[in-house]
């Protein structure tokens, strides 16, 4: 696959994209390009969408950016990893970081799940959308992770495949190889990686977890992590024994 060209501006578009096709921009997308990044007619950026690759464009209007002129494809559209980020919500910046993250380390899917000790009850969706969509933005990402609706850990354990193999990162597990635990497993179904918050998880919330079907308990190291260091931790350890990292096939 070519290499990301990370001197050109890229931008999402919720369009699709095709060579000679044309792409009206709103009054946010336009004030971007003409205000914030200073560019004006006759220029080009690079374009994405999550479905059709990147694209070549050439910004075009009288006095503002009123719309995109797509020439050519740059990049054809990738795949991620079958990788949901499943974890307890954080308040504001944490929780901004942690899904930008959780974003470049090639996560397909976030899901906010809500355990006794959650932080933040109240998840702002779009904002997280937000957040995943500028992360791929400026870090040459194709694929757009989506983002679940926020859900009571029992409710998103019944509702999730069981073939599925669910890492479940506990502090309170025996220390051991993180590697070596994963290089046991096979996920050919797809992975769920649950992180919980700095309360730690209640005891029959544990309890519900060790008794789902084809589940890793995985403990991080020595040390007592944050919850957004975990989760680059963690993801970054399962990229690199079951996901992209590795060579594996995304989905």
């Amino acid at each position: 696959m070519p290499l990301a060209d990370f001197r050109s501006p890229r931008l999402f578009v919720d369009a699709a994209l095709a060579a000679g096709g044309r792409v009206a921009l709103d009054r946010n997308r336009s004030n971007y390009l003409g205000n914030v990044l200073r560019l004006s007619a006759g220029e080009t950026i690079l374009v994405f969408n999550g479905r059709d690759g990147e694209w070549q464009a050439t910004i075009a209007g009288r006095k503002r950016p009123e719309h995109l002129e797509i020439s050519a494809q740059s990049r054809p559209q990738d795949r991620l990893p079958d990788l949901t980020y499943a974890f307890a919500p954080l308040k504001h910046a944490r929780l901004d970081y942690m899904v930008q993250k959780a974003v470049e380390m090639g996560a397909s899917a976030l899901q906010p799940v809500l355990t006794r000790f959650t932080q933040a009850t109240r998840v702002n969706s779009g904002r997280m959308r937000a957040n995943v969509i500028e992360a791929a933005e400026q870090c040459g990402i194709l694929s757009i992770a989506t983002v679940g609706e926020p859900a009571p850990l029992d409710r998103w354990l019944a509702g999730r495949d069981p073939g599925r193999l669910l890492v479940f990162c506990d502090e309170g597990a025996e220390l051991a190889n993180p590697v070596a635990a994963l290089q046991a497993e096979a996920a050919p179904h797809g992975i769920d990686v649950l992180v919980g918050p700095e309360g730690g998880f209640a005891g029959e919330e544990r309890a519900l977890l060790l008794r789902q079907p084809r589940t890793l308990r995985l403990s991080l190291g020595p040390r007592i992590l944050r919850a957004d260091t975990a989760a680059v931790t963690a993801l970054a350890l399962i990229q690199a024994v079951l996901g992209d990292w590795s060579g594996a096939k995304g989905r």
